[in-house]
């Protein structure tokens, strides 16, 4: 199982963050950027931006490796590699 550390570096109107998962003996990072837009979109129901970004690794990790994840990314480009992303990841 992977430890997931989300901490967040900017707010405005665009969130940036510093991701870094660590499972079995390695570690990755990953600079995520999140809109007040996308975050109010699809991140009702969490408590906070940090919590939304953490659900979007867990989702990412059930379907491919942390070496698989983009070193760099916005959370808007998710659902081009996996559709079905904005319905689960909807609470």
């Amino acid at each position: 199982m992977a430890d997931i550390h989300v901490e967040r570096l900017e707010e405005g109107d665009v969130y940036e963050f510093s991701v870094l998962v660590s499972e079995e003996g390695s570690q990755t990072s990953h600079a995520v950027t999140l809109s007040e837009h996308d975050y109010a979109r699809l991140g009702t129901g969490y408590a906070s931006p940090e919590e939304f970004v953490h659900a979007c690794f867990g989702f990412l990790l059930a379907r491919e490796a942390k070496e698989q994840i983009l070193s760099r990314f916005d959370v808007s480009v998710i659902p081009r590699y996996f559709p079905e992303f904005e319905n689960r990841i909807r609470r």
